[in-house]
């Protein structure tokens, strides 16, 4: 099957966010990059958590991708996320019972603000973007960083995407 990066629908900006976490270090960072929906640039972010887990970092990802979409004036946006654990707890508005309630609970605080945003999954080979600012991530000072566009590596996967690259990816039924 081919996987590629999809852009949200006219009129929508798209948000990818990732995590990451080397081994055996433990270390953890996330990072990610908004579009619009023709494909162009419109942010890029890295942040080094330090040491936590890689569900946590995920989440921060997200967290952190909507703040500034919010922030930047953006009222309609699609957050694609790669891991189903945390797409699972950024939805469950019922459980505050987990080690990771207090990011969730800010995330659906969020959510509540006026404005459309959808969460959708995708293949991790179709977040490549993110993911690489995520590992991007490691090598900076703990906290939050915003990455210039014209970063070689941001360019030249956001060109990819854009125009329609896409990877092989095997699935088993």
């Amino acid at each position: 099957m081919a996987v590629g990066w999809r852009p949200a629908p006219t009129g929508w900006i798209t948000v990818n966010s990732d995590g990451s976490l080397l081994r055996p270090s433990g270390s953890t960072a996330a990072g990610g990059v908004l579009r619009d929906w023709q494909g162009r640039l419109l942010g890029a972010y890295a942040m080094n958590l330090g040491k936590c887990t890689i569900t946590r970092a995920e989440i921060w990802g997200a967290l952190k991708g909507l703040e500034i979409a919010w922030d930047a004036g953006y009222r309609r946006v699609e957050l694609q996320l790669d891991s189903q654990t945390a797409i699972t707890l950024l939805q469950d508005t019922g459980s505050h019972s987990h080690q990771h309630a207090s990011l969730t609970l800010a995330f659906q605080s969020l959510l509540r603000r006026e404005w459309e945003v959808r969460i959708t999954h995708i293949y991790r080979e179709a977040n490549f973007l993110a993911d690489c600012l995520a590992h991007k991530g490691h090598s900076l000072s703990p906290g939050y960083h915003p990455i210039a566009l014209s970063d070689l590596d941001v360019s030249r996967w956001a060109l990819f995407d854009s125009v329609g690259g896409f990877t092989v990816r095997s699935i088993i039924e």
